[in-house]
């Protein structure tokens, strides 16, 4: 009966487009820069009128099928909307924290609620000047200032390259062979914040950290893998916008399992006491299995906390977060990774490395890298929610 309706669901959606029609649509509204693979297999496009974010990737040339979920209503209206702008993407630079007394989405005083909450213009609709440009990668320079919740001003410098990763490194990083009649892609967002202010970054008047989010097409069959380290208490924070539905969300042993199929808005989230320093997804109707690494510094315990209230430990916040839309704004879940909160001292930076692998092929093949990988097989990532 569950297999019938996920069948059925999987007619009423798109089919996936080509890369080469994705850039082609992206064109007619704005710059793209497409990184390449030395054996051209590997492209990522790039947008540096959205904050240099990579807008969708191919591991089988301009013909292959394009793994990010874009805006294509938004972006062909040439309108901007309240609050936030979702134009897609697999690789958005954002800021943190979302929420509480710190939060740089909310203005001081307001409510924490929908009507209330903005994403400030330079995470959100402002160009990112290039700074070098080569074949496979991209390099952003800005100069960004925000005001917090508690009226603190933070004058930051970023620096943000994107890089298109060869098959080979891929795998090699991985710990894999490479299975025979797979396709791959990577590419990587290496992105530094630097205090370019006056006074230092503290805890007592709140502290930024960087927020790498990745927005992909959803399905219904579509799944997030988060293997987390053995420990006590709770492993995944579940109550962002009220408590996940059971059938939504399911934690067994070291590993959360949550519904990816953009039919339902939810959030969760892992501490860094749980995390580890990758998470992944599958879409069982596509065949596609998603890696995304990151940067997890060792011994780093403070982290913002994004909630929309006002918050007793505003530093208790989480490493890994992932989203999946209603559908009111469209068809795609989240996969998202955060730094440590940035203590900087004038002149300091902190820098934060996220890498996304999307590997497709037969289920044998992604089966044998999702084990080695994710610690499970793909039977136990179909089977694990009801």
């Amino acid at each position: 009966m569950i297999r019938a309706t996920v069948l059925a669901l999987a007619c009423l959606l798109p089919l996936a487009a080509q890369f080469s029609e994705d850039v082609a649509f992206l064109k007619r509204h704005t710059e793209v820069v497409v990184l390449t693979s030395k054996d051209g297999r590997s492209q990522v496009a790039v947008v540096p009128a959205w904050q240099g974010r990579v807008m969708t990737s191919t591991g089988s040339g301009p013909a292959g099928r394009g793994y990010g979920w874009i805006n294509k209503d938004l972006i062909a209206s040439r309108k901007l909307v309240p609050h936030m702008n979702p134009f897609g993407g697999e690789d958005r630079f954002w800021l943190g924290p979302e929420g509480g007394q710190f939060s740089i989405f909310f203005s001081k005083g307001a409510k924490f609620d929908l009507a209330s909450w903005q994403t400030p213009p330079p995470i959100d609709t402002d160009a990112y000047p290039i700074a070098s440009r080569q074949p496979g990668q991209v390099t952003f320079q800005k100069r960004i200032q925000l005001t917090n919740y508690s009226g603190t001003a933070f004058q930051i410098a970023l620096h943000r390259q994107v890089r298109v990763l060869e098959p080979a490194e891929i795998w090699s990083n991985l710990g894999v062979a490479a299975p025979a009649g797979t396709t791959i892609v990577g590419f990587e967002s290496n992105n530094r914040i630097t205090n370019a202010g006056p006074s230092a970054w503290t805890e007592k008047s709140g502290l930024p950290s960087v927020w790498i989010l990745g927005m992909f097409n959803a399905s219904p069959a579509t799944t997030v893998v988060i293997p987390i380290r053995p420990g006590a208490g709770p492993g995944v924070t579940d109550d962002y916008f009220g408590k996940v539905p059971a059938a939504r969300l399911v934690s067994a042993g070291n590993t959360v399992f949550f519904r990816g199929d953009g039919r339902y808005r939810s959030k969760i989230g892992i501490g860094p006491a749980r995390a580890k320093s990758l998470l992944g997804s599958y879409d069982a109707q596509s065949g596609v299995l998603t890696i995304v690494q990151f940067t997890l510094p060792a011994g780093a315990s403070k982290y913002v906390n994004s909630q929309w209230k006002m918050q007793d430990n505003p530093f208790s916040g989480d490493v890994i977060n992932s989203y999946s839309d209603d559908g009111k704004m469209g068809a795609f879940y989240e996969m998202e990774t955060s730094s440590p909160a940035a203590a900087l001292a004038p002149g300091q930076s902190l820098e934060h490395l996220h890498r996304t692998i999307h590997i497709g092929g037969a289920q044998d093949a992604l089966d044998a890298v999702a084990k080695a990988v994710l610690g499970v097989g793909l039977h136990q990532i179909r089977s694990a929610l009801p």
